[in-house]
C-alpha cells in the first residue's frame, strides 16, 4: 500500500509556503539505535522525514529550498555499496532515490556539509529540529557558527535556527485521506490481534504467550509489528499503567488487560480491552467494568467538531465519579470530588491523546492558552480506566487488585465521529462469549 508521490509533494509544498523563500528547512533521518555491542534495533525512520519524503532508510537528509529555480527539494542518501548491502540490505542509492522519491536533486550523504553551505548560505533562516542525534545537532551548530563568522564579511548567511515542529506537527494533527487509510489498516490488524488474544487467554497461559500471539498476528496480517511494547497484564498487574514485563501466568477468575496496537505504513493503532480469563466477570469485576464502559461511551459521544479536546476527559471523569460514588469506593460531594480531583487514586491519567505516526502523536492540545477545538481529520484515543490497588484497605476487598481500561481510536468527522476500532469487542456479554 504505497501512498502516491503527489501526497508527499503537496506536504512539502505546504511546508515551503509557510517558511518562505528566505529560509531553508532541513529534516534528518533518525539515528541507528544500538541494542547491545554490535547488534542494532530494527530501524525506524524519523516521522517528520517519513511524512515529507516516504524515504525510510537511515543516514539520510531532506533539504527544502522554497523559491530555488531548479532544486526546491533535495535528498541526501547513502550511496549504493554492494559489500555493505550484502551485510545490511539493499539501498536505494542516489539513482534510486532520484527515480522513486520525487527529488529534483540527490547527493551522497557525505556531500551534505559541502552542499548545505552552497544551498543555505544565502538564506537568513534554517529550520531544523534538534533531535536525538547529538552528533548531528553539533554539526548543525558548527554550521551556524561558521555562517555567523562569515556574515560580517559576506553580508549573508542564516542568522537563526527555527523549529519546523510548529509547522509540520500541526499539519500532522489533521490527517489526509491517505493517512486515514493507513490508520484504518493498522487498526483493523490490531483488532484481529485482540480477538485472537481473547480466544487464547486461559488459566496457566503466560502473559508473554499472549504477547507473542499479538506480535504474530500483527506481522501475519501485514503490519510491521507492534506500534509500542504491548501491555499484557493479568490480575493485579493491570493496576500498573505501563506494565510490559509480561512474565506472569494468567489465572482463571482474574481479568486480563491488553493494551496493544499494530503499526502499518508508519501509522499506529492503540487499542485496550479488558476481559475475564477463560470465563465470566465476577460481580465486582462486572460492576467496575460497566462504570468504565459507560464513561467511555459518554466520552466518545462528546467527540465532534467544535468541542474542546478536553471535553471527552471531562465527560469520562464525571461518569467515573458517578460510578465510584454508587459503588461506595469514594464518598462525598460529587462536585468537590471532580474539582479537587479526589478520584485520582483510581484514575490518574488523561482520557485522550492524538494518534498517528506516533502512538502519542505530535500536535498541540492548547492554542493561545486554551484547550483547542476538535476539527475533522483529527484522530484521538478515548481511554478511561479504573485501577484499584491491591493494598487499598479503604476499599471493599472485592474491588481490590482490579485494573480496567477500555480504549478506542476515534476519527473526528465533518458531522461527528467514527470509532475506527469499533470491531474490537467490548460489550461484556460478547467478551464473555469470546473468552469462554
Amino acid at each position: 500500500m504505497r501512498v502516491a508521490g503527489e501526497v508527499f509533494a503537496d506536504r512539502r509544498r505546504r511546508v515551503m509556503n509557510r517558511i518562505g523563500s528566505n529560509a531553508a528547512a532541513l529534516f534528518v533521518a533518525a539515528p541507528i539505535a544500538v541494542r547491545s555491542n554490535d547488534v542494532e534495533h530494527r530501524y525506524r525512520q524519523d516521522n517528520d522525514l517519513l511524512y515529507l519524503t516516504d524515504f525510510a532508510e537511515p543516514e539520510a537528509a531532506c533539504l527544502l529550498l522554497p523559491g530555488h529555480p531548479k532544486e526546491e527539494y533535495v535528498l541526501f542518501v547513502r550511496p549504493r555499496d554492494p559489500e555493505r548491502e550484502t551485510w545490511t540490505g539493499r539501498r536505494a542509492g542516489v539513482e534510486g532515490a532520484l527515480a522513486e522519491f520525487g527529488a529534483q536533486a540527490v547527493y551522497p550523504i557525505d556531500k551534505l556539509d559541502e552542499k548545505v553551505n552552497e544551498y543555505v548560505g544565502e538564506r537568513d533562516y534554517l529550520y531544523y529540529a534538534f533531535s536525538r542525534d547529538s552528533i548531528f545537532n553539533n554539526r548543525v551548530t558548527a554550521w551556524m557558527r561558521q555562517w555567523q563568522q562569515m556574515r560580517a564579511r559576506t553580508g549573508s548567511g542564516p542568522i537563526a535556527l527555527l523549529d519546523p515542529g510548529p509547522i509540520v506537527h500541526e499539519m500532522r494533527v489533521i490527517k489526509d485521506d491517505s493517512e486515514i487509510g493507513m490508520l484504518r489498516r493498522a487498526i483493523a490488524i490490531a483488532v484481529q490481534g485482540h480477538r485472537a488474544a481473547m480466544q487464547s487467554a486461559r488459566d496457566g497461559v503466560q502473559e508473554y504467550e499472549i504477547e507473542a500471539l499479538l506480535d504474530y498476528t500483527f506481522r501475519r496480517l501485514g503490519g510491521t509489528g507492534p506500534a509500542y511494547p504491548s501491555i499484557v497484564a493479568g490480575g493485579v498487574n493491570a493496576t500498573i499503567l505501563h506494565y510490559t514485563t509480561n512474565d506472569q501466568a494468567l489465572r482463571a477468575g482474574e481479568l486480563l488487560l491488553i493494551d496493544a496496537g499494530a503499526e502499518f505504513g508508519g501509522y499506529c493503532a492503540d487499542i485496550t480491552r479488558t476481559f475475564p480469563i477463560g470465563g465470566r466477570f465476577s460481580r465486582a469485576q462486572r460492576a467496575l467494568y460497566d462504570v468504565v464502559l459507560q464513561a467511555q461511551r459518554a466520552a466518545i459521544n462528546s467527540v465532534r467538531p467544535g468541542v474542546h479536546v478536553d471535553d471527552p476527559h471531562k465527560c469520562a471523569v464525571e461518569a467515573l465519579v458517578d460510578g465510584l460514588l454508587t459503588l461506595g469506593i469514594v464518598k462525598g460531594d460529587r462536585k468537590e470530588i471532580v474539582e479537587r480531583e479526589l478520584y485520582r487514586p483510581f484514575y490518574m491519567h488523561r482520557t485522550s491523546h492524538w494518534l498517528g505516526m506516533d502512538v502519542h502523536d505530535v500536535g498541540k492540545y492548547k492554542l493561545e492558552g486554551h484547550s483547542r477545538l476538535l476539527e475533522p481529520g483529527m484522530v484521538l484515543t478515548v481511554e478511561p480506566g479504573l485501577y484499584i490497588a491491591a493494598d487499598r484497605t479503604d476499599v471493599d476487598p472485592g474491588y481490590r487488585g482490579i485494573g480496567i481500561r477500555i480504549e478506542d481510536d476515534v476519527l473526528v468527522t465533518a458531522d461527528g465521529h467514527e470509532v475506527l476500532s469499533a470491531d474490537a469487542p467490548k460489550d461484556p456479554v460478547e467478551l464473555e462469549g469470546l473468552a469462554a
